[in-house]
């Protein structure tokens, strides 16, 4: 179990701390509907994190019928690992050297929160991420370390469960503070955006050679290289 978090825990925090996701929910919470579209902005982000999941389940359980399942496990997770490790670091070079992620949505974005409907919201949520390509590998790899630590079908469900919520949790805190006390948090909230957008490119080349160092070495390890 301790093996299980050690590798869930970057994949949350990774998730958890995109700035990009923080600005853009308290540009939300900006708007006239603002803890409705917010709390559909994050509806939509999780509706696709539970499908993924369930996607990734489906494929991932059906696979272990037909191969080893320690070994072809083991691999899954270690070759995602590897593949998180490349993606942070390449995002981590492309901000540091042309200041750009990959996984940035456009600049319209940031003024779009101010017109979202609680419908747009949902969906722009959903579709934000279901086309980074971080948000994807994230789930997969939770997915399949939660499939190799054979929990049984109960146990597996909550801990991804668990995942998901965690991987919102700073969302979550921003739409709660804002629900329970808007004139406390309203302050903060814009002071914290400020803060993301100013230092977003140092941000993510931190955040980018961290992770991706600490995914390298849990690849390698996996892969027994080293």
């Amino acid at each position: 179990m301790s093996d299980l978090w050690s590798t869930l825990t970057p994949l949350i925090i990774g998730s958890a701390i995109v700035p990009i996701q923080i600005v853009v929910t308290i540009l939300i919470l900006r708007s006239p509907a603002g803890v409705r579209t917010a709390g559909a902005w994050v509806a939509g982000m999780t509706a696709v994190r539970l499908l993924q999941g369930l996607l990734f389940g489906l494929v991932l359980s059906s696979s272990d019928q037909t191969a080893s399942e320690s070994t072809g496990s083991a691999l899954i997770v270690s070759t995602l690992l590897l593949v998180m490790a490349v993606l942070f670091y390449v995002t981590a070079l492309r901000h540091l050297f042309a200041d750009d992620d990959p996984d940035a949505p456009p600049p319209k974005w940031m003024t779009m929160p101010a017109s979202l409907t609680p419908g747009k919201a949902f969906l722009v949520g959903a579709g934000y991420v279901a086309v980074a390509a971080k948000f994807w590998v994230f789930t997969l790899g939770a997915v399949a370390a939660i499939g190799q630590a054979d929990l049984g079908r109960p146990e597996s469900i909550v801990a991804f469960l668990l995942f998901v919520v965690l991987a919102e949790s700073v969302v979550i805190v921003i739409v709660g503070a804002a629900l329970f006390a808007p004139k406390r948090s309203a302050g903060l909230l814009d002071r914290v955006s400020d803060w993301l957008e100013r230092h977003n490119g140092a941000i993510v080349v931190v955040l980018g050679l961290v992770f991706g160092t600490w995914f390298l070495i849990k690849a390698l390890d996996g892969l027994g290289v080293i």
